[in-house]
Formats: C-alpha cells, sequence, structure tokens
C-alpha cells in the first residue's frame, strides 16, 4: 500500500511518515533541548517552512526544463516534488540562524534534525507498507474502447506503456488529463487512460467537452485494472518498459516533472 484513502482524499504513505517524524523531532526537542516554548515554537515552524520552501525550490532547479515550461506548477504544492536533501541543508541553516546565540541547543537541534531525516528515509526505503508493484506486468487483458473494440493491454508491449485509472468525478484524475494527452504526442509513448466504472456516454461527454484526444481510451466498467493494481485510489498512474514490465508507480496526481523524468529515465 503506497497511500491511504480518507473519502476522496489519498495520503501517501511517504508524506504519513513525514507527518509522524515532524512529531517526533517535536516530541524530542520538547524532552532534550531545554528551549522555551516560545524559543522551541518559533524554531520548529520555521524549520517545517524552511524545509518545504527548500525541499521545493531544490526540486524545481533539478526539473528546470519541465518547470519552464509550465511555472505555475512551481505553487501546485499537492502534487509530488520535494527533494529531501535540499529540504535538510534549509532546515539545518534555519537552525543554525535562530538557534545562533545558544551552541549546545543548536547542537542538538541539528542532530536530532539529522537523524529524524535518517529515519524518514529508512522508513520510506525499508519499511514502504508493502508499497510495490502488485501487477508486475502488462496484463492479458482486454478492454474495449470508445468504440467498441476490444484492445489487449499486452498489444501495447514495445512501446513506454502509461497506465492511467481515473474517473470524471475525480478532480486530481481531471487536471492531470491534459498533461497526459500531450504526452501521448510523443513517438515510442503510449498513454491508456482506462476509466473506472462510468458509462461510455460519461466518458465521451467529457472527452469532447475537454477537447481531448487519446489512442487508447478504454472502459473498465467493473474495475478490473483496479482490482488488479491493489489501487487505494484514483488517480493511479503504472508505467511500463518497452518489455512491458511494471518500473513506476505512483497514486494520487501526477507533476509534469515527475512524468517528464518517467519517459526521459526509461
Amino acid at each position: 500500500m503506497d497511500a491511504f484513502a480518507l473519502g476522496p482524499v489519498l495520503i501517501s504513505v511517504p508524506r504519513l511518515y513525514a507527518i509522524g517524524c515532524a512529531l517526533l523531532l517535536l516530541g524530542a526537542a520538547w524532552l532534550l533541548l531545554g528551549l522555551s516554548t516560545p524559543t522551541r515554537a518559533r524554531w520548529f515552524n520555521g524549520l517545517l517552512l524552511a524545509w518545504l520552501v527548500g525541499a521545493r525550490l531544490g526540486y524545481v532547479a533539478m526539473h528546470f526544463e519541465a518547470y519552464a515550461a509550465a511555472p505555475l506548477d512551481i505553487l501546485k504544492l499537492w502534487q509530488p516534488g520535494y527533494h529531501g536533501l535540499w529540504g535538510l541543508l534549509a532546515a539545518l541553516t534555519w537552525t543554525g540562524w535562530a538557534l545562533r546565540s545558544r551552541l549546545l541547543p543548536m547542537i542538538g537541534a541539528m542532530g536530532l534534525t539529522i537523524g529524524v531525516s535518517a529515519l524518514w528515509l529508512v522508513l520510506v526505503t525499508l519499511v514502504p507498507l508493502g508499497g510495490g508493484m502488485p501487477l508486475r506486468e502488462l496484463p492479458d487483458l482486454a478492454l474495449e474502447n470508445l468504440d467498441g473494440e476490444p484492445v489487449n493491454l499486452q498489444q501495447l508491449q514495445g512501446d513506454l506503456v502509461v497506465v492511467n485509472l481515473w474517473a470524471t468525478w475525480c478532480p486530481p484524475c481531471l487536471r492531470e488529463m491534459p498533461l497526459l494527452a500531450e504526452a501521448d504526442t510523443r513517438e515510442g509513448v503510449s498513454i491508456v487512460v482506462i476509466n473506472q466504472g462510468e458509462e461510455l456516454l460519461q466518458v465521451v461527454r467529457y472527452l469532447d467537452e475537454q477537447d481531448l484526444t487519446f489512442d487508447y481510451p478504454l472502459l473498465d466498467p467493473t474495475q478490473q485494472m483496479m482490482a488488479s493494481m491493489e489501487s487505494p485510489g484514483l488517480p493511479t498512474t503504472v508505467l511500463f518498459d518497452r518489455q512491458g514490465q511494471a518500473v513506476e508507480r505512483h497514486v494520487g496526481e501526477l507533476s509534469r516533472a515527475q512524468l517528464e523524468s518517467w519517459l526521459n529515465r526509461y
């Protein structure tokens, strides 16, 4: 499991771990640093802000071309796009400044920040709560396209295949559809958007209204793919390499930088 669904809201496991580690850091600081409540609150709140800003700007710098094409995506903070090392460097810089007049608490706060960051990295890497690839290769499964013709997913092997599960009632799904339609024009890339559980007319109406065109818009009225992928919610996206093996998976809204990184890597 790589995300938890709370009603219509998906919370990724790494973000859940991050919240837990932040609370652990706050508790350890309260017990060990000997700071007054106002000083501790100012340092901790600033540290969170510094980490978020540093991690975001570091990720943007590392994927500059993708963000240059859509600068407003930088402000879409709910999307993936944070680099932990840059966030840690920003947090340590803030700690050094905020506690500069108290050497021992400053050193202790830096040590706790590094320790908790290392714990988060270990949790994400080694304890992903069953995350991974439940569906390891393109399935031998035929789904109908909008013309009622069966399309077997295994027949797409040879291209990079991005399989996206979506629905018209899902706001994150709709926000990423133009990005997926743009990627579908790339040579050697097949974008397969598989609608989950909705009627043909509803799907056709949405695609026509938004002027979106895909080579493989498919219908999955019984949500077979959602079960095969063990998806906790929508949208769910899986990248299959040219040999048909699953190599990347994301639950939640994709960012342009993340999708570009996937397609360029393989």
